[in-house]
C-alpha cells in the first residue's frame, strides 16, 4: 500500500498532497504520500523534486516542520526557514521570527484549496500512485496555463 500511497483514516484510504510553490502560487514540485504520513517525512522529497534553479531562498511551514532535521538540512542547503517553534522548543537568541513572511504562507493553503476543486484530485478516481501524481500534475499544467495570462515569466 505504501507504494501506492495509500493510507488507512477512519475515513478509509486517503492520499497527501505535498507541494512547493512560489510566491505567486505557481506550483513547482508535487509529491504524493500515503494519508497517515507525516508532513515532516516527506519535507527534503517534496523540496528535491523542484528543479534547482527554482530552489528558494526561504522556506515556510507550520509547527509541524519544526525539526532539528529540517532546520539542518534548510541550513545545508542555504535555505532560510520561516517555522514557528512548537512551545516546547527554545528559539536560539537573537533569532527572530518574521511574521510577515509566515502570512505569506496562505498562498499554498490558497494553491491546495485550489487542487481539493479538482473533483478527481480531491476524491482520488485512480487507485495507482503514478497515475493520481499524472493526474495532479495535469491539474497543476492546468492551473498554470490559467496563471499564464495574469503573470509574466
Amino acid at each position: 500500500m505504501k507504494r501506492e500511497a495509500l493510507g488507512r483514516s477512519r475515513g478509509g484510504l486517503t492520499t497527501k498532497i505535498h507541494l512547493v510553490c512560489d510566491a505567486n502560487g505557481i506550483p513547482l514540485g508535487v509529491v504524493v504520500s500515503p494519508g497517515q504520513t507525516h508532513d515532516s517525512t516527506c519535507f527534503e522529497t517534496t523540496l528535491e523534486a523542484v528543479p534547482l534553479d527554482w530552489w528558494p531562498e526561504a522556506v515556510a511551514g507550520d509547527k509541524g516542520y519544526s525539526a532539528g532535521r529540517i532546520r539542518e538540512w534548510l541550513g545545508a542547503h542555504e535555505i532560510g526557514d520561516v517555522i514557528p517553534r512548537r512551545d516546547n522548543e527554545v528559539r536560539p537568541e537573537g533569532v527572530e521570527f518574521d511574521r510577515e513572511a509566515y502570512r505569506r504562507r496562505n498562498v499554498v493553503e490558497r494553491l491546495i484549496g485550489w487542487l481539493k476543486e479538482c473533483r478527481r484530485i480531491a476524491t482520488r478516481f485512480e487507485k495507482r500512485a503514478k497515475t493520481f501524481l499524472a493526474m495532479t500534475t495535469l491539474a497543476v499544467l492546468r492551473r498554470l496555463l490559467k496563471l499564464r495570462n495574469k503573470i509574466r515569466v
